[in-house]
Protein backbone atom coordinates (compact mmCIF):
# COMPACT_ATOMS: atom_id res chain seq x y z
CA UNK A 1 0.00 0.00 0.00
CA UNK A 2 1.02 3.17 -0.82
CA UNK A 3 1.72 5.57 2.11
CA UNK A 4 0.68 8.70 2.51
CA UNK A 5 3.46 10.17 5.03
CA UNK A 6 4.13 13.42 3.70
CA UNK A 7 7.45 15.27 2.94
CA UNK A 8 5.94 18.18 5.12
CA UNK A 9 3.78 17.87 8.12
CA UNK A 10 2.70 20.98 8.29
CA UNK A 11 0.26 19.90 5.52
CA UNK A 12 -2.27 22.90 3.68
CA UNK A 13 -5.64 23.14 2.48
CA UNK A 14 -6.34 18.80 3.56
CA UNK A 15 -6.25 16.52 5.93
CA UNK A 16 -4.57 13.40 6.14
CA UNK A 17 -4.71 11.38 9.44
CA UNK A 18 -3.97 12.49 13.31
CA UNK A 19 -0.90 12.69 13.19
CA UNK A 20 -0.76 15.92 11.53
CA UNK A 21 -3.41 17.30 13.00
CA UNK A 22 -3.05 20.11 15.94
CA UNK A 23 -4.92 19.59 19.26
CA UNK A 24 -9.04 19.95 19.04
CA UNK A 25 -9.43 17.30 21.14
CA UNK A 26 -12.56 19.23 23.64
CA UNK A 27 -13.92 20.10 19.92
CA UNK A 28 -13.68 16.69 18.71
CA UNK A 29 -15.48 15.22 21.90
CA UNK A 30 -18.06 17.87 21.66
CA UNK A 31 -19.29 16.96 18.12
CA UNK A 32 -19.02 12.67 19.19
CA UNK A 33 -21.58 13.87 21.90
CA UNK A 34 -23.79 15.71 19.82
CA UNK A 35 -24.31 13.61 17.15
CA UNK A 36 -24.62 10.32 19.62
CA UNK A 37 -27.39 12.50 21.41
CA UNK A 38 -29.32 13.08 18.18
CA UNK A 39 -28.19 17.12 17.99
CA UNK A 40 -27.84 18.57 15.14
CA UNK A 41 -24.75 20.91 14.93
CA UNK A 42 -24.34 24.71 13.65
CA UNK A 43 -20.35 24.97 13.81
CA UNK A 44 -20.08 28.65 12.97
CA UNK A 45 -16.41 30.24 12.36
CA UNK A 46 -14.43 32.49 10.16
CA UNK A 47 -12.89 31.01 7.70
CA UNK A 48 -9.48 29.60 7.15
CA UNK A 49 -9.72 28.89 11.09
CA UNK A 50 -9.58 25.08 10.64
CA UNK A 51 -13.26 23.90 11.04
CA UNK A 52 -13.51 21.70 7.74
CA UNK A 53 -9.96 20.24 9.15
CA UNK A 54 -11.93 19.61 12.60
CA UNK A 55 -14.93 17.60 10.62
CA UNK A 56 -12.91 16.16 8.74
CA UNK A 57 -10.78 14.76 11.60
CA UNK A 58 -13.67 13.97 13.77
CA UNK A 59 -15.15 12.04 10.74
CA UNK A 60 -11.79 9.85 10.98
CA UNK A 61 -11.98 8.86 14.50
CA UNK A 62 -11.63 4.60 14.77
CA UNK A 63 -15.36 5.12 16.75
CA UNK A 64 -16.66 7.02 14.18
CA UNK A 65 -16.00 5.39 11.01
CA UNK A 66 -17.23 1.86 12.76
CA UNK A 67 -20.69 3.63 13.67
CA UNK A 68 -21.49 5.90 11.17
CA UNK A 69 -21.60 6.97 7.25
CA UNK A 70 -19.74 10.33 6.91
CA UNK A 71 -20.47 12.40 4.29
CA UNK A 72 -18.77 15.97 3.47
CA UNK A 73 -20.50 18.26 1.43
CA UNK A 74 -18.69 21.62 0.47
CA UNK A 75 -21.27 24.23 -0.83
CA UNK A 76 -19.32 27.24 -1.00
CA UNK A 77 -19.52 27.69 -4.91
CA UNK A 78 -22.99 26.88 -5.26
CA UNK A 79 -25.87 28.96 -6.41
CA UNK A 80 -28.91 26.97 -6.72
CA UNK A 81 -30.84 24.26 -5.35
CA UNK A 82 -29.63 22.01 -8.37
CA UNK A 83 -26.13 22.61 -7.57
CA UNK A 84 -25.97 21.67 -3.98
CA UNK A 85 -28.59 18.75 -5.22
CA UNK A 86 -26.02 17.31 -7.65
CA UNK A 87 -22.95 18.01 -4.85
CA UNK A 88 -24.98 16.12 -1.97
CA UNK A 89 -25.60 12.97 -4.56
CA UNK A 90 -22.29 13.08 -5.66
CA UNK A 91 -20.59 13.03 -2.24
CA UNK A 92 -23.09 9.98 -1.12
CA UNK A 93 -22.55 8.09 -4.01
CA UNK A 94 -18.68 8.63 -3.92
CA UNK A 95 -18.36 7.26 -0.70
CA UNK A 96 -20.43 4.59 -1.09
CA UNK A 97 -18.51 3.30 -4.30
CA UNK A 98 -15.49 1.61 -2.58
CA UNK A 99 -18.19 -0.47 -0.75
CA UNK A 100 -20.28 -3.57 -1.29
CA UNK A 101 -22.93 -3.62 0.84
CA UNK A 102 -26.86 -3.54 0.16
CA UNK A 103 -27.43 -0.30 1.09
CA UNK A 104 -25.07 0.71 -2.06
CA UNK A 105 -26.88 -1.34 -4.49
CA UNK A 106 -29.90 0.39 -3.20
CA UNK A 107 -28.94 3.59 -4.45
CA UNK A 108 -29.59 3.19 -8.19
CA UNK A 109 -33.60 1.79 -7.17
CA UNK A 110 -34.25 4.87 -4.87
CA UNK A 111 -32.42 7.70 -6.76
CA UNK A 112 -34.24 6.67 -9.87
CA UNK A 113 -34.14 10.01 -11.54
CA UNK A 114 -30.33 10.28 -11.44
CA UNK A 115 -30.44 6.76 -12.81
CA UNK A 116 -30.89 7.57 -16.29
CA UNK A 117 -26.87 9.55 -16.16
CA UNK A 118 -25.36 6.89 -14.46
CA UNK A 119 -22.71 4.60 -16.80
CA UNK A 120 -20.99 1.88 -16.52
CA UNK A 121 -17.08 1.47 -16.11
CA UNK A 122 -15.01 0.32 -18.93
CA UNK A 123 -12.85 -1.88 -16.67
CA UNK A 124 -14.98 -2.89 -14.35
CA UNK A 125 -18.17 -3.15 -15.51
CA UNK A 126 -20.10 -1.01 -12.47
CA UNK A 127 -22.23 2.33 -12.79
CA UNK A 128 -20.35 5.62 -12.32
CA UNK A 129 -21.52 8.79 -11.07
CA UNK A 130 -20.91 10.66 -14.31
CA UNK A 131 -23.63 13.26 -14.93
CA UNK A 132 -23.73 16.63 -15.34
CA UNK A 133 -25.40 19.22 -12.77
CA UNK A 134 -27.70 19.87 -15.60
CA UNK A 135 -28.77 16.31 -15.89
CA UNK A 136 -30.64 16.95 -12.36
CA UNK A 137 -34.32 18.45 -14.13
CA UNK A 138 -36.32 18.13 -11.25
CA UNK A 139 -34.03 19.17 -8.06
CA UNK A 140 -36.95 18.44 -5.87
CA UNK A 141 -37.80 15.29 -6.67
CA UNK A 142 -34.18 14.02 -6.83
CA UNK A 143 -33.87 15.51 -3.12
CA UNK A 144 -36.68 13.67 -2.17
CA UNK A 145 -34.82 10.74 -3.21
CA UNK A 146 -31.66 11.40 -1.68
CA UNK A 147 -33.43 11.96 1.39
CA UNK A 148 -35.37 8.62 1.20
CA UNK A 149 -32.34 6.59 0.24
CA UNK A 150 -30.98 7.65 3.59
CA UNK A 151 -33.89 6.61 5.48
CA UNK A 152 -32.73 3.66 4.14
CA UNK A 153 -29.27 3.67 5.19
CA UNK A 154 -27.54 0.53 6.73
CA UNK A 155 -26.45 2.86 9.76
CA UNK A 156 -26.81 6.11 11.06
CA UNK A 157 -25.54 9.11 8.94
CA UNK A 158 -23.78 11.89 9.48
CA UNK A 159 -23.73 14.86 6.86
CA UNK A 160 -21.88 17.87 7.38
CA UNK A 161 -22.89 20.86 4.55
CA UNK A 162 -19.61 23.42 4.54
CA UNK A 163 -20.55 26.77 3.74
CA UNK A 164 -24.14 26.82 4.92
CA UNK A 165 -25.21 30.10 4.53
CA UNK A 166 -24.73 29.54 1.13
CA UNK A 167 -28.22 28.56 0.45
CA UNK A 168 -29.88 31.95 1.62
CA UNK A 169 -27.83 33.19 -1.61
CA UNK A 170 -29.94 30.43 -3.80
CA UNK A 171 -32.07 31.89 -6.74
CA UNK A 172 -35.00 29.78 -5.74
CA UNK A 173 -37.37 30.67 -3.16
CA UNK A 174 -38.27 28.77 0.18
CA UNK A 175 -35.03 26.68 -0.29
CA UNK A 176 -34.29 27.41 3.95
CA UNK A 177 -37.65 25.65 4.37
CA UNK A 178 -37.46 23.28 2.09
CA UNK A 179 -33.94 21.72 3.45
CA UNK A 180 -35.42 22.12 7.63
CA UNK A 181 -38.53 20.36 6.64
CA UNK A 182 -36.53 17.79 4.69
CA UNK A 183 -33.66 17.22 7.76
CA UNK A 184 -36.27 17.46 10.39
CA UNK A 185 -38.35 14.43 8.76
CA UNK A 186 -35.10 12.76 8.66
CA UNK A 187 -34.90 9.95 11.40
CA UNK A 188 -31.62 8.43 10.35
CA UNK A 189 -29.14 11.49 9.80
CA UNK A 190 -27.81 14.02 12.20
CA UNK A 191 -26.16 17.29 10.32
CA UNK A 192 -22.86 19.75 10.97
CA UNK A 193 -23.71 22.54 9.49
CA UNK A 194 -20.68 24.40 9.02
CA UNK A 195 -20.28 28.50 8.13
CA UNK A 196 -18.07 31.33 8.02
CA UNK A 197 -19.97 33.93 7.56
CA UNK A 198 -21.11 34.65 11.45
CA UNK A 199 -24.10 37.15 11.22
CA UNK A 200 -25.40 34.97 8.47
CA UNK A 201 -25.43 32.19 10.07
CA UNK A 202 -26.72 33.48 13.54
CA UNK A 203 -29.59 35.07 11.75
CA UNK A 204 -30.10 31.76 10.44
CA UNK A 205 -30.37 29.64 13.69
CA UNK A 206 -31.05 32.02 16.13
CA UNK A 207 -33.58 34.33 14.78
CA UNK A 208 -37.16 33.08 15.40
CA UNK A 209 -38.19 33.80 12.17
CA UNK A 210 -35.82 31.94 10.83
CA UNK A 211 -36.85 27.97 9.53
CA UNK A 212 -33.76 26.52 10.96
CA UNK A 213 -34.46 28.52 14.28
CA UNK A 214 -33.42 26.40 17.28
CA UNK A 215 -33.16 23.05 15.11
CA UNK A 216 -28.71 22.88 16.18
CA UNK A 217 -26.75 23.38 18.91
CA UNK A 218 -24.55 26.37 18.30
CA UNK A 219 -20.77 25.54 18.33
CA UNK A 220 -18.23 28.41 17.63
CA UNK A 221 -14.05 28.01 16.99
CA UNK A 222 -11.51 29.76 18.64
CA UNK A 223 -8.27 29.70 17.56
CA UNK A 224 -5.54 26.89 18.38
CA UNK A 225 -4.02 27.97 22.08
CA UNK A 226 -0.31 29.23 21.13
CA UNK A 227 1.73 26.77 23.28
CA UNK A 228 -0.41 23.84 22.08
CA UNK A 229 0.20 24.74 18.38
CA UNK A 230 3.91 25.59 19.57
CA UNK A 231 4.51 22.08 20.71
CA UNK A 232 2.73 20.34 18.06
CA UNK A 233 5.26 22.66 15.56
CA UNK A 234 8.18 21.77 17.48
CA UNK A 235 7.51 18.04 18.25
CA UNK A 236 6.97 18.03 13.92
CA UNK A 237 10.69 19.53 13.50
CA UNK A 238 11.98 17.11 15.85
CA UNK A 239 10.31 13.67 14.47
CA UNK A 240 11.88 15.12 10.96
CA UNK A 241 15.47 15.54 12.84
CA UNK A 242 15.00 19.56 12.39
CA UNK A 243 14.96 21.87 15.27
CA UNK A 244 12.62 24.90 16.10
CA UNK A 245 13.10 27.61 18.12
CA UNK A 246 9.61 28.08 19.94
CA UNK A 247 9.79 31.39 19.60
CA UNK A 248 9.59 31.00 15.83
CA UNK A 249 5.56 29.31 16.15
CA UNK A 250 4.68 31.87 19.11
CA UNK A 251 5.66 34.94 17.04
CA UNK A 252 3.92 33.39 13.40
CA UNK A 253 0.69 32.34 15.87
CA UNK A 254 0.96 36.11 17.03
CA UNK A 255 1.08 37.46 13.64
CA UNK A 256 -1.77 35.66 12.19
CA UNK A 257 -3.68 35.82 15.72
CA UNK A 258 -4.03 31.79 15.19
CA UNK A 259 -5.92 31.80 12.12
CA UNK A 260 -4.76 28.18 11.66
CA UNK A 261 -4.03 27.90 7.73
CA UNK A 262 -1.86 30.90 7.48
CA UNK A 263 0.01 29.26 10.07
CA UNK A 264 0.67 26.41 8.79
CA UNK A 265 1.32 27.54 5.31
CA UNK A 266 4.25 29.93 7.09
CA UNK A 267 5.36 26.51 9.28
CA UNK A 268 5.49 24.78 6.01
CA UNK A 269 7.71 27.18 4.44
CA UNK A 270 9.77 27.34 7.26
CA UNK A 271 9.89 23.75 7.21
CA UNK A 272 11.04 23.42 3.39
CA UNK A 273 14.06 26.20 4.48
CA UNK A 274 15.14 24.26 7.40
CA UNK A 275 17.61 21.33 6.28
CA UNK A 276 18.20 18.67 8.47
CA UNK A 277 19.92 18.93 11.61
CA UNK A 278 19.93 22.22 11.87
CA UNK A 279 17.69 24.17 13.37
CA UNK A 280 14.68 26.74 12.05
CA UNK A 281 15.33 30.30 13.51
CA UNK A 282 13.13 33.62 14.08
CA UNK A 283 15.44 35.34 11.37
CA UNK A 284 14.15 32.95 8.40
CA UNK A 285 10.44 34.15 8.74
CA UNK A 286 10.85 37.00 6.78
CA UNK A 287 12.54 35.02 3.98
CA UNK A 288 9.58 32.13 4.25
CA UNK A 289 6.69 34.96 4.22
CA UNK A 290 8.11 36.63 1.30
CA UNK A 291 8.22 33.00 -0.66
CA UNK A 292 4.47 32.22 0.41
CA UNK A 293 3.56 36.00 -0.76
CA UNK A 294 5.90 35.24 -4.31
CA UNK A 295 3.51 32.31 -5.05
CA UNK A 296 0.57 34.48 -4.48
CA UNK A 297 1.27 37.36 -6.67
CA UNK A 298 -0.27 36.54 -9.63
CA UNK A 299 -3.48 35.74 -8.36
CA UNK A 300 -3.36 39.57 -5.82
CA UNK A 301 -2.50 41.00 -9.32
CA UNK A 302 -5.43 39.40 -10.44
CA UNK A 303 -7.88 40.23 -7.99
CA UNK A 304 -6.93 43.94 -7.90
CA UNK A 305 -7.25 44.36 -11.87
CA UNK A 306 -10.82 42.83 -11.48
CA UNK A 307 -11.37 45.57 -8.89
CA UNK A 308 -13.46 49.07 -9.26
CA UNK A 309 -11.31 51.81 -8.54
CA UNK A 310 -13.14 52.71 -5.15
CA UNK A 311 -13.11 49.05 -3.87
CA UNK A 312 -9.03 49.21 -4.65
CA UNK A 313 -8.69 52.48 -2.76
CA UNK A 314 -10.36 51.17 -0.13
CA UNK A 315 -8.54 48.19 0.01
CA UNK A 316 -5.52 49.95 0.57
CA UNK A 317 -5.80 52.17 2.87
CA UNK A 318 -7.45 48.83 5.00
CA UNK A 319 -4.31 47.10 4.42
CA UNK A 320 -2.06 50.30 5.59
CA UNK A 321 -3.96 50.52 8.74
CA UNK A 322 -3.75 46.98 9.64
CA UNK A 323 -6.40 46.93 11.52
CA UNK A 324 -8.68 50.07 10.63
CA UNK A 325 -11.56 51.53 12.70
CA UNK A 326 -13.76 54.59 11.89
CA UNK A 327 -13.33 53.93 8.35
CA UNK A 328 -16.33 57.04 7.80
CA UNK A 329 -14.88 59.42 9.73
CA UNK A 330 -13.86 62.42 8.33
CA UNK A 331 -10.53 61.74 9.93
CA UNK A 332 -9.93 57.92 7.85
CA UNK A 333 -11.27 59.63 4.61
CA UNK A 334 -8.84 62.93 4.58
CA UNK A 335 -5.62 60.29 5.47
CA UNK A 336 -6.30 58.52 2.56
CA UNK A 337 -8.11 60.55 0.11
CA UNK A 338 -11.54 58.87 0.14
CA UNK A 339 -14.65 60.26 -1.80
CA UNK A 340 -17.80 60.52 0.72
CA UNK A 341 -18.43 57.89 3.60
CA UNK A 342 -21.20 56.31 1.69
CA UNK A 343 -18.54 55.75 -0.89
CA UNK A 344 -16.88 53.87 1.27
CA UNK A 345 -19.48 52.13 3.07
CA UNK A 346 -20.64 50.80 -0.41
CA UNK A 347 -17.09 49.51 -1.10
CA UNK A 348 -16.65 47.87 1.68
CA UNK A 349 -20.00 46.35 1.69
CA UNK A 350 -19.07 44.76 -1.73
CA UNK A 351 -15.77 43.76 0.16
CA UNK A 352 -17.02 42.16 3.22
CA UNK A 353 -19.56 40.61 0.47
CA UNK A 354 -17.02 38.86 -1.51
CA UNK A 355 -14.89 37.51 1.51
CA UNK A 356 -11.78 40.13 1.08
CA UNK A 357 -12.04 41.79 4.09
CA UNK A 358 -13.62 40.50 7.37
CA UNK A 359 -14.74 42.66 10.28
CA UNK A 360 -13.66 41.73 13.57
CA UNK A 361 -15.32 43.36 16.23
CA UNK A 362 -15.26 47.04 15.82
CA UNK A 363 -12.34 46.66 12.99
CA UNK A 364 -11.88 45.90 9.50
CA UNK A 365 -9.42 43.97 8.02
CA UNK A 366 -8.16 42.09 4.96
CA UNK A 367 -8.95 38.51 5.45
CA UNK A 368 -5.69 37.47 3.82
CA UNK A 369 -2.64 38.29 5.72
CA UNK A 370 -0.50 37.81 2.82
CA UNK A 371 -2.66 39.99 0.31
CA UNK A 372 -2.72 42.74 3.48
CA UNK A 373 1.61 42.51 3.40
CA UNK A 374 1.79 42.58 -0.12
CA UNK A 375 -0.66 45.52 -0.63
CA UNK A 376 1.19 47.38 1.96
CA UNK A 377 4.70 46.37 0.24
CA UNK A 378 3.37 47.37 -3.88
CA UNK A 379 1.11 50.34 -3.12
Amino acid sequence: MKSTYPKNPFVVGRYISDEYFCDRKEETLFLNKQMRNGRNVALISPRRLGKSGLIHHFFNQPDVQSDFNTFFVDIYATNSLQEFVYLLGKEIYSQLKPQSTIWKEKFFQIVSSLRAGFKLDATTGLPGFDIGIGEIQAPHTTLDEIFAYIEESDKPCIIAIDEFQQIGEYAEENVEALLRTKIQQCRQAQFIFAGSKRHLMSNMFLSPAKPFYQSAISMGLEPIPKDVYTDFAVQQFESHKKNLQREVAETIWNNFNGYTWFVQMLMNELFALTDEGTTCTTDMIETAKQNVIITQENSYKDLLARLPQKQKIILQAIAKEGLARNITSAKFIKKYNLNSASSVQAAVKILLKNDILTHDNDAFRIYDYFLAEWIVSNY
